[in-house]
Parts: structure tokens; sequence; C-alpha cells
């Protein structure tokens, strides 16, 4: 078993960092749960005023009312249940991120270029890819698109506007793309069933994020497990006043604070698309992608490519990382 000497507890002690880390409010629950852990300690108070000043209220027998172990196990499963949703999140834009850095090198590298008209189009529907990402983004936030406008000609910017599904009609674009370069003689049969994959990759990503967003944890479960946290924070006070006195209401509120921060956690990270501190960085992912197709469009792309020697993985979770 590890030891630790007294000088090594003493730095973990004195670490700044550490120090600034337990005291820091931006990105905790502690703004979110404050009302209610006050409404605790303001309870645990009262009760104790009465117990000393009115009525004995030490009434131990309502600990058996509600098993601490089953509120236990019932914020673990929120927890976790919470926690695999935020995963699955980062999971599917891992896929999002490799397979969109996959198919834009193989669209930057097998497309040859006989005029410059092509190699316009070719820089457009390779952004198409990074703005499949960014639609993405604001398709799961229930955002405008404003900035898909840079990497659109008007009147694509102005379709969208009509459109449900704006980044399914972006891949719709990069697969006409794909499939006019294969019609032109550009791309085998062999490279566009390649790219096509990656395509199909991306679009299940989407899916798998839209069901995520659009299946919440049942209200029914959430609300249970509020009334059961608020009631069992309300009859602690019962089972603490005779031997803690004025100190029940500060007592009450730790205990409140630790089991409503808990809940809050899953709350928050149940949904991992949104713009909370404790979301998934979607804006820096999207701002990363661009940069890598930036750093791609500058690299000059040869005339002549082939993807024949390319191995193809057949296990898709390559891309899941």
């Amino acid at each position: 078993m590890r030891q630790f000497s007294p000088s090594a507890v003493k730095r973990l002690l004195l670490d700044p960092n550490w120090l600034r880390l337990a005291l820091r409010l931006r990105g905790s629950v502690i703004p979110a749960i404050l009302p209610e852990v006050l409404f605790c300690v303001a309870f645990g108070v009262l009760i104790s005023a009465a117990d000393i000043y009115i009525v004995n209220l030490h009434w131990p027998v309502l600990g058996s009312l509600i098993p601490s172990i089953v509120l236990g196990l019932l914020l673990v499963f929120r927890t976790n249940t919470a926690y695999e949703r935020f995963w699955e999140g980062r999971r599917q834009w891992g896929n999002i991120i490799n397979a969109s850095r996959n198919l834009t090198r193989l669209m930057w590298t097998a497309i040859d270029e006989q005029t410059a008209a092509d190699r316009q189009g070719k820089i457009k529907a390779v952004n198409l890819v990074g703005a499949f990402a960014i639609a993405t983004k604001q398709h799961l936030r229930h955002q405008t698109f404003v900035e898909l406008q840079p990497f659109l000609a008007p009147h694509e910017y102005q379709e969208l506007q009509s459109v449900q599904n704006v980044p399914l009609r972006i891949a719709l674009w990069i697969e006409s793309y794909l499939h006019q370069q294969h019609c032109c003689g550009q791309l085998s049969l062999y490279q566009l069933t390649y790219m096509d994959e990656l395509l199909v990759l991306l679009v299940d990503a989407l899916g798998s994020c839209e069901r995520i967003l659009k299946t919440p944890i049942p209200l029914a479960y959430a609300i249970h497990l509020k009334q059961l946290l608020l009631l069992y924070c309300l009859l602690l006070p019962f089972q603490l006043v005779d031997d803690l006195g004025w100190l029940t209401g500060p007592m009450v509120g730790l205990i409140a604070f630790t089991l409503f921060g808990v809940e809050e956690i899953g709350i928050e990270i149940e949904n991992p698309f949104g713009r909370d501190l404790n979301d998934l960085p979607l804006d820096a992912i999207c701002i990363t992608m661009q940069q890598n197709i930036h750093d791609l469009i500058s690299t000059p792309a040869p005339h002549q490519s082939s993807l024949d020697d390319v191995v193809i993985p057949h296990d898709h979770d390559h891309y899941s990382s």
C-alpha cells in the first residue's frame, strides 16, 4: 500500500491549482442547487428552534421511512444513465471527426483537377464536409444556421431556410458531388464506394446524436427522484435535532448539497450538446475541423491519384475514437 509522507500531503493541500479547482464556482452545480440547499438549511434551523423552545421534535423513526441505500442507488443509476448519454455523444462526435478527416483527405487526393473550375468545385465540396459538422452542431442546439453562410452560395443558403434537417441536405450535396465526379471519370467505382461509406458514417453519427437529444430521461423518473430527495432532506432535521441542536440546519444543508449536487450533475450532462461548461466543446471541435480542412486545402493536390493500394478497414469501430 502506498504511503504518503507529511510533506507530500502538505504539498497536496497547499497546491494552488487543487484549491482553485475545489473552490471554483464557474462550471460547478452550486449556483443551480443553492436555492434547494438554503431552503433545507432554513427548514433545519426552524426545526431546531421549535425543538428547543416549543416541543421535542426528535423522531428517529423517520430515518427508516426512506432508506438511504435506496436513495443512493437511485442517484447512482441516474448519474450513470446521464454519463452514458454524455459519453455516447462524445463517441459519435469522434466518429464525425475521424470520418470527416478521412473523407476530405481522400476527396483532395483522389479527385483530379483538370481546370481551375475543378479545383474550386473540389474546395467547395471539401468545405461542405466541415459545414456538415457545423450544421450538426446547430441542428442539435436548435439554433439558426448563420454560421454556415460563408461556406455556401447564396441560393444554397436560401434553400436551407426551408429545410427541416440541414445536415442531411448538406450530406446529399456532398454525395451528389461525388457521383458527379464518378460520372465524369474523376473517381472510380471503388473510390466512390469507399467515400460513400465514410459519408454513411457521418449520417449515422447524426442519427445517433438525434436519438440522444430526442430521448430524454423519462419525466416520471426525474420527478420521483426529486420528490424523494426533497422528502429525505426534510425528514433529516427530525432525526438529527436531538444530537446537534442549532447545528442541525448546517448539517442538513451539507447533506442536501451532496445529494442535490449529484442529481444536478446528471441533469447537466444528460444533454451533452448544449452550451454549458459541462457539455461537449462542440464549438472548439468544429473550429479544429475547419482548421484541418484549411491546412488540407493549402496542400497541393496530386494530379494523378488512386486508391487501389489503400487498405480499407471493414470494422467501423475504427472511426469511434
